[in-house]
């Protein structure tokens, strides 16, 4: 008789990368966010026991609860701005895998308090880094940043990880101090020790379940579902769209690479060919092809700066981790909206996410 298919076989995900995540203890921070979320569903499809530690979810609805994670995770309640918090979850967790997501991710918040998202995003990443330091076993930890680390020259060329730090906005000066951050620790710290350190930056992110405000995904879906035209205030900003599916495998490729202990960069971008580089114009009409609607220009020349023009170079982790983007820019949003549109219509976030996941296949 046959050997019968595990429940993660089904789903397109191969017995050995099953095997890999089996068991594995795995930290996330802001596992309450959009993305962590996301994460969190995978790695416990995948077999992985998750450890949460993050704020609450700061949305109505918000993808964490949607999906039920509360009771499907090791969940705690914390603010990675007090450092004891997380050294009490890094004892308790004794993670394998650590994936930091945890962070103010927002450019216009970043304005409104300044402060505050420097030290969450700084300092967060400091007191995570330091927790790391009492571990005495191996453990691959995931950094995650952002494409807007970079200094940006709104230049055609996408950025190498080599290319100069810098930032406008609070948002991104801050995510690049994260970077300057996690270099420091690393060479300081961790050269002699069991824990692997990267930093993965990635580019703008889409996919159902993101609910937050002066977002363009969740402002078309909230405009659609209510039958309202969609506020554009930034209609010819080019960015590197991706689903949000296409950076969370990279992470995951990039924590077993470090746990597999080959000689990796220090820094690795995720985000899509550079063929999808769109303006918001693109995502909005190619929304309406699959929910109709209509739009709304709300271009604001007295906006506060946000970069008009922004991609990545994936190379290195092509070449390193063998990442390639799965989904083309017309798929993501296909599936952002397929999303959103299902649950308007009332279908089971959970089975609608977990769907996904299985089209999207093995990491």
């Amino acid at each position: 008789m046959g050997r019968r298919h595990s429940a993660l076989e089904n789903m397109g995900i191969p017995a050995r990368m099953n095997d890999f995540w089996a068991g594995k203890r795995v930290l996330v921070t802001g596992h309450t966010g959009f993305k962590g979320a996301w994460l969190s569903l995978w790695l416990t499809e995948l077999g992985a026991q998750v450890y949460g530690v993050a704020l609450a979810p700061d949305t109505d609805p918000s993808l964490f609860d949607q999906l039920g994670l509360a009771g499907r995770t090791d969940h705690r309640i914390g603010d990675i701005r007090d450092p004891d918090t997380l050294r009490t979850r890094v004892q308790d967790a004794r993670p394998d895998v650590v994936f930091h997501l945890a962070a103010q991710p927002l450019v216009l918040a970043s304005y409104d308090d300044p402060l505050a998202t420097w030290d969450t995003n700084v300092m967060g990443t400091a007191h995570m880094l330091q927790a790391l330091r009492d571990l005495d076993h191996p453990c691959a930890a995931v950094m995650i940043t952002t494409d807007k680390v970079y200094e940006n020259r709104e230049w055609v060329h996408p950025y190498r990880e080599g290319d100069p730090l810098g930032g406008h906005d609070p948002y991104s000066a801050s995510k690049a101090g994260c970077e300057l951050v996690i270099s420091s620790f690393r060479k300081s710290f961790f050269g002699n020790s069991p824990v692997r350190i990267a930093s993965a930056r990635a580019g703008n992110v889409i996919g159902g379940g993101d609910w937050a405000e002066n977002r363009i995904v969740p402002d078309i879906a909230r405009a659609l579902a209510a039958g309202q035209p969609i506020p554009v205030r930034n209609r010819l900003a080019r960015r590197p769209w991706q689903h949000v599916l296409e950076p969370l495998s990279g992470y995951l490729r990039l924590a077993r690479a470090l746990m597999d202990g080959g000689a990796l960069a220090d820094s690795y971008n995720f985000g899509p060919e550079l063929r999808d580089v769109r303006p918001v114009v693109d995502l909005v009409e190619t929304a309406l092809a699959h929910w109709p609607g209509e739009w709304d220009d709300r271009t604001d020349p007295n906006a506060p700066h946000e970069a008009g023009l922004l991609s990545l170079d994936i190379e290195r982790a092509r070449a390193d981790l063998g990442y390639a983007p799965r989904w083309d820019f017309g798929q993501a949003v296909e599936k952002t909206i397929e999303w959103y549109r299902a649950v308007a219509n009332g279908a089971p976030v959970s089975a609608q996410s977990l769907a996904q996941i299985r089209a999207f296949g093995a990491p």
